[in-house]
């Protein structure tokens, strides 16, 4: 069985994790729960608050996790306190490290970009969000042209909140196979938008 994990953090941005949790969860259900599990963890063992101030309670506790076969980072707010906190920081490299893929949306590509793992690379993140990054890691290669990017050769970044949909679709593709991420489109009535 293969396990995605969908990191979230107080002040995350809804769609962010929820659109790429509700493609990896419809996907699961096509091939079968025992063939995927989707799950969402936080460093907290309490609810999260989304930046709008809905409260989600996680699967797991980051201190249970090991390893992952594919990790989904969303972005909001939040991720500036993330990549302040150093042991957390530590936990979800050790994770990006030891996937097969790890895909991030929105601001959640300050985790890779603080981790140094965008440093002459190319990366797409929320439009507000360019200069930002830039800063964290001034030697990466901006791409506001596109929807997603492979930034590394296992690394994808996604523009902003509903271009995580884009890019779980076309990694749905890449991992499940086209036919499974096609029949993922059709049942979520969402084009797919490949690049």
């Amino acid at each position: 069985m293969k396990r995605i994990g969908i990191f979230i953090f107080d002040n995350v941005e809804l769609l962010d994790f929820a659109g790429p949790l509700e493609v990896f969860s419809i996907v699961g259900e096509i091939i079968g729960k025992s063939e995927l599990e989707v799950v969402t963890f936080s460093d907290k063992e309490i609810p999260i608050k989304t930046i709008h101030g809905l409260s989600v309670s996680t699967d797991l506790s980051l201190v249970h996790l090991e390893s992952l076969d594919y990790l989904v980072i969303p972005g909001g707010d939040g991720s500036k306190q993330v990549i302040q906190n150093e042991g957390l920081m530590n936990s979800l490299e050790n994770l990006i490290l030891k996937s097969e893929w790890t895909m991030t949306v929105c601001s959640g590509a300050r985790i890779p970009a603080k981790l140094g793992l965008l440093a002459a690379k190319p990366f797409c993140t929320h439009a507000l969000v360019y200069e930002d990054l830039n800063t964290i890691e001034p030697t990466g290669i901006p791409r506001p042209d596109q929807r997603f990017v492979q930034s590394d050769k296992k690394l994808f970044t996604a523009a902003g909140i509903s271009a995580g949909i884009d890019l779980a679709l076309y990694l749905t593709a890449r991992t499940f196979g086209k036919s499974i991420a096609e029949k993922t489109s059709e049942y979520m009535e969402y084009p797919m938008n490949y690049q």
